[in-house]
């Protein structure tokens, strides 16, 4: 069984490494969504897999790290696609997580990447 915490943040970034006259190496933002689940059996006094409370205490202060920057200049971040950005989550939640199952990062209503560790 798996629960999800979502969580939203804005930011800017440009992407470097594009080619010139690609949208996207000009600076702009997006309105991110982030998808944190962790599996588990529920304990059997609990009844929880994890403490909704407890994971959002662990993915805050990371979401807080982009939230209204420039992501370009957060240190891991100089390439800043949404599948670097899931990385950048998982590298940083896995350690502290171990019940981290997969991270979900949508950039647009339309786009985003699902990761595993994988």
């Amino acid at each position: 069984m798996e629960i999800y915490k979502e969580f939203a943040f804005d930011s800017a970034h440009f992407l470097p490494n594009v080619h010139d006259g690609h949208k996207c190496k000009n600076m702009h933002g997006h309105t991110y969504h982030l998808r944190v689940y962790v599996k588990g059996t529920p304990g059997e006094n609990s009844g929880w897999i994890f403490d909704f409370k407890e994971l959002k205490d662990l993915v805050r202060p990371l979401v807080d790290q982009l939230d209204h920057t420039v992501m370009n200049n957060v240190p891991g971040l100089e390439n800043p696609t949404a599948e670097n950005i899931t990385i950048w989550f998982w590298n940083r939640l896995k350690p502290i997580l171990p019940q981290l199952s997969r991270i979900e990062l949508k950039e647009t209503p339309t786009t985003g990447v699902v990761y595993s560790g994988e």
